[in-house]
């Protein structure tokens, strides 16, 4: 059904990632047909499990203002989450110095809450909640990610040539080293679409996190964003993981 994502319980096979020259944009008219579908999955979202004031934190992908995240957001707090945006306005893609100082309000929010925060990101959203989740996995109840990619850093994406060759590589090869030295080991959704051309889907497979498990949707990387069948995803793993 349109509303809902294909479960891969195990990593789905696929070819070796490759580089992103240029996005293919022709596919995004589908950001009108998201549009469309969300208007028809109300009764979808009704079904889903409520939350009961568990905080979750969005972060947007690269480039993209926190408003990106509103909609989602807006239906997270309907649906009983205190959701909230990540306070950093637009990503530029400084990961490294913006862990620095979202880990201390991670863990105020996890204790002002008195539990665990859950964390949904959007492509680099995504790489930044996955290791937010790697440094603080007691503060950190479940993460959701979509289009993200999990090796290679910018390397398989469209901002490659925005990071340079030197810098992809530094960055893949710290992203290889974290991955083996400390697998996340707590509930994580992955959701990724083989028609997404701003990232290449397969390095947006996790074969080391155990307790990975994949959706696949049919959206673009843009239109994901509004894609219901997205939403439902989060939904659920929300509702079955985000209290602690």
């Amino acid at each position: 059904m349109l509303l809902h994502a294909r479960r891969h319980d195990v990593p789905p096979a696929s070819p070796p990632p490759a580089p992103v020259r240029f996005p293919d944009l022709r596919g995004e008219w589908r950001l009108g047909r998201e549009a469309a579908r969300l208007a028809l999955a109300g009764r979808a979202f009704a079904r889903a499990p409520h939350g009961r004031g568990e905080p979750v934190l969005l972060v947007p992908g690269w480039q993209a203002p926190e408003a990106s995240l509103a909609p989602l957001r807006l239906l997270l707090r309907r649906k009983g989450y205190d959701a909230m945006p990540w306070g950093l306005g637009v990503n530029r893609g400084q990961v490294e110095a913006y862990l620095e100082q979202l880990v201390p309000r991670l863990l105020q929010l996890a204790d002002a809450h008195g539990g665990p925060v859950a964390l949904v990101g959007w492509s680099l959203g995504g790489v930044i909640s996955r290791e937010l989740a790697r440094e603080c996995p007691g503060a950190v109840s479940c993460v959701a990610t979509f289009g993200t990619p999990v090796i290679g850093g910018p390397t398989f994406t469209v901002g490659a040539r925005a990071y340079g060759p030197e810098e992809c590589e530094r960055i893949a090869r710290v992203t290889e080293e974290r991955l083996a030295a400390a697998p996340l080991a707590l509930p994580l959704a992955v959701i990724f679409s083989r028609l997404d051309t701003i990232v290449s889907w397969p390095a947006c497979i996790d074969r080391v996190s155990p307790r990975a498990v994949h959706y696949e949707v049919q959206s673009t990387h843009l239109s994901m964003g509004i894609d219901p069948a997205v939403w439902t995803v989060i939904l659920e793993h929300l509702g079955h993981h985000a209290s602690p």
